[in-house]
């Protein structure tokens, strides 16, 4: 098993400090604050082929299935959004980690969308294909590398839960890039944990699962940041103050078009969570 250390997906900078407390939560497997943009990421990763194992072999298994009322809801709530935001009627839509295909179910019955689906496990593809969504069975690094050929042209697509959980954020987002072009959109959607009022416990957030299962934990700054230096203008946020989802459209822009993006105070995030773990000892 190789294992590689990363510098700052966001901004580059080696220079991090470690999340205060994490190792209590983690099983001594450190998580990162960068310095210069407060991002919060996991700097020692295996291959992006072993952590979709991960997903889908050891945490998630055959007994797994998203076919439960908290992430119907959740789904609802993006493609609900998103009808609202850029009218899926007619849309291509394609949704990367597609799962059993839940999502884009929903968005073809009750919007009018046409599906496609990114899902690297053997399982939840035969899944999609009983239920009639073409697909590509892979990583999204194994898709960005097979070309076009037989992939339907994509209007927008939806990353939800699964940018936190790949190996490289980036080489995500840039497959997601080369797969739009000019009108295209994207839809993050992802937990919304980090410089907001604190939503559950800490022991609940981190876990001792390989730490490199969930190498990205992001705040509304870190998630535009990534969107804008990845090409794609952020177009739309939800209120994720006070909801446990953090949501953004971007559209899709030129590569090499400057986007301005701000991060966050590593300060404040190291003090987020220390006032975190202290508050969570109070529920244990």
């Amino acid at each position: 098993m190789a294992v590689k250390d990363f510098p700052c997906d966001l901004c580059g900078s080696t220079d991090a400090v470690e999340v205060p407390y994490a190792r209590l939560y983690t099983n001594n497997q450190p998580v990162y604050i960068c310095r210069t943009c407060g991002f919060v990421y996991v700097r020692s990763r295996r291959s992006a082929e072993e952590i979709a194992d991960s997903w889908s072999k050891d945490l998630f298994g055959e007994a797994y299935t998203a076919r439960i009322p908290a992430v119907v809801a959740r789904q609802t709530y993006v493609a609900d959004t998103l009808d609202k935001q850029l009218d899926l009627r007619g849309k291509q839509v394609g949704d990367i980690g597609a799962g059993e295909g839940q999502f884009l179910e929903i968005i073809r019955e009750r919007y009018g969308a046409r599906v496609y689906g990114i899902e690297p496990s053997s399982a939840n593809c035969k899944t999609l294909s009983s239920n009639g969504i073409d697909h590509f069975e892979g990583s999204i690094e194994a898709f960005s590398d097979t070309g076009s050929e037989g992939i339907p042209n994509l209007d927008i697509i939806t990353i939800m839960w699964t940018l936190e959980n790949c190996m490289s954020c980036r080489a995500m987002l840039a497959a997601a890039h080369d797969a739009l072009g000019n009108g295209g959109h994207i839809a993050i959607a992802t937990g919304s944990r980090l410089l907001v009022p604190f939503k559950k416990p800490l022991h609940t957030y981190l876990s001792e699962n390989p730490a490199d299962t969930h190498s990205f934990r992001w705040s509304a700054n870190t998630l535009r940041g990534i969107m804008a230096v990845s090409g794609f203008e952020t177009t739309y946020i939800n209120h994720y103050l006070d909801s446990d989802i953090l949501m953004v459209i971007a559209t899709w822009r030129p590569k090499g078009t400057e986007i301005e993006w701000e991060g966050d105070d590593f300060v404040a995030v190291h003090d987020f969570f220390d006032r975190w773990h202290h508050e969570t000892v109070r529920y244990r």
